[in-house]
């Protein structure tokens, strides 16, 4: 063993704000909330930032999260100057709007000086647009022009994301003088892992990492360790797309271009990862039927969402009961039938969300193609065969002890693999199809999946039971 490896490392501990604020559950601890109150409630604007000082902006967002509402207003305002207005960009949408709402504009415009432009874009984006214009009226000229350049790009696309601040070299200079820019330039990235390359009219001609400009000797020119920027991101690509190229390539930061292939922005990693998070927390919410609900949204706001989804659930929910009652004669003359109805309608159910489940996510990461859409559709449908084939066996049995009727039991043995193919084929096409239709599959695909597999469900077993004991 070499001398090096005796050295002992040492042991890797959290920080001094993390052991301070959070408790063993990971939540914000109760005495550091008190402390923070009873700061807020003594007006001494000393104590509490004394209390947050150190903190990390997304720590320093988990408390003011953790506050009431009137606690976050006065939180904000005792603090004034020293408020780290980057936190809002880690707490959900309605409590940075309620605390942007309560701050003058001429506040706000000054504490976005001081953020990094995809942060001010962030917070200025949800704005109405005549405060958004007072704001960037009250900047200077050059910063003006560069919020105003991504907030005019679409949402939710790599040019709304992007950070303007960059580092841009002609190919023509040494590595030295690219090394000396670096060290006397006042406006550069707090940080950054590229060095971007351009002609006179600033299009993109290639990048040099940081690595390779430390290994070369100054002398050597730029264009001659540069290489080409193969994985450029117009502006007008949508975030996901966007997460997903960093995703495929291993990416640290990319850098993102207009129409005519002109340098404007950046993408980093920070970012991507936290559009990777957000769009996955989306698609989750959209299949649950519950949209952009944050937990800081009020009773009203909740309800007005979760009751649409709910309302469409109604209307299919009663499509299954028009079924229902097409036999509800055969139900009045076997009333095993109706204690029996909803475990095939629900084992569908169950067994199309899990197809859908996994077909909107792969839809999302682009792992299903025309090229092996069919081979996932027929897995699929094999999945729901054999799953049916081993669920009717169970339940047929059950259903034999509990009614002593072996042909009730192949009745519901057969209605549930007839569902269970159903539910399969379901939850893996119409999400499929819906994308096909440049539809969002996670937002309608939960109650297309559960009207057919009800629907199939009911259909099956009543009327496989109304043909097989000649019931009407």
């Amino acid at each position: 063993m070499d001398e090096e490896s005796n050295i002992a490392e040492p042991p890797i501990e959290a920080s001094a704000a993390e052991e301070e604020i959070y408790g063993v559950d990971g939540a914000v601890r109760a005495d550091f909330l008190d402390a923070i109150n009873a700061a807020i409630a003594a007006e001494d604007a000393n104590a509490l930032a004394t209390a947050v000082d150190g903190l990390h902006e997304s720590e320093l967002g988990d408390v003011l999260e953790s506050l009431e509402r009137d606690e976050r207003q006065a939180f904000v305002t005792l603090l004034g100057d020293r408020f780290d207005f980057s936190a809002l960009t880690e707490v959900d949408e309605a409590i940075r709007l309620e605390i942007v709402d309560a701050m003058p504009n001429e506040q706000i415009a000054e504490a976005v000086q001081a953020l990094d432009s995809d942060d001010a874009v962030y917070i200025l984006e949800d704005l109405d647009q005549e405060d958004q214009d007072e704001i960037l009226a009250q900047l200077p000229f050059h910063e003006r022009i560069r919020l105003r350049r991504s907030l005019d790009y679409p949402e939710e696309t790599a040019g709304r994301r992007m950070q303007t601040e960059f580092v841009a070299v002609p190919p023509y200079w040494t590595v030295g003088q690219t090394i000396d820019y670096m060290r006397e330039e006042e406006n550069l990235p707090d940080s950054f892992t590229q060095i971007f390359v351009v002609d006179p009219t600033f299009r993109l001609v290639g990048a040099v990492d940081l690595d390779r400009i430390l290994r070369t000797k100054r002398q050597v020119k730029i264009d001659e360790v540069m290489h080409e920027t193969r994985y450029a991101i117009p502006a007008e690509t949508d975030q996901e797309e966007a997460a997903l190229v960093f995703e495929q390539y291993d990416l640290l930061s990319a850098a993102v271009v207009d129409a005519n292939e002109r340098l404007v922005g950046v993408l980093t990693i920070d970012d991507v990862v936290d559009v990777i998070q957000a769009e996955a927390e989306e698609d989750l919410k959209r299949l649950g039927g519950v949209g952009d609900e944050e937990l800081s949204d009020s009773v009203i706001e909740i309800a007005k969402l979760r009751f649409v989804w709910l309302f469409v659930n109604l209307i299919t929910a009663v499509l299954a009961s028009l079924v229902i009652g097409l036999f509800d004669a055969t139900i009045q003359q076997m009333v095993a039938l109706a204690v029996l109805m909803p475990i095939v309608a629900s084992m569908g159910g169950n067994a199309g969300t899990q197809t859908m489940t996994v077909a909107v996510r792969a839809l999302a990461s682009r792992d299903i193609d025309i090229y092996n859409a069919g081979r996932v559709i027929r897995r699929e449908t094999l999945v729901g065969f054999l799953n049916g084939v081993g669920f009717a066996l169970v339940v047929g049995v059950v259903t034999v002890v509990w009614f002593g009727s072996l042909a009730l039991g192949g009745v519901i043995a057969a209605a549930m693999v007839i569902n269970m193919i159903c539910a399969a084929l379901a939850g893996i096409l119409i999400p499929l199809i819906l994308d096909r239709l440049k539809a969002d599959p996670a937002i309608a695909s939960s109650v297309f999946v559960t009207t057919v597999t009800d629907v199939v469900g009911f259909f099956a077993f009543l009327g496989i039971a109304g043909w097989w004991f000649g019931l009407a």
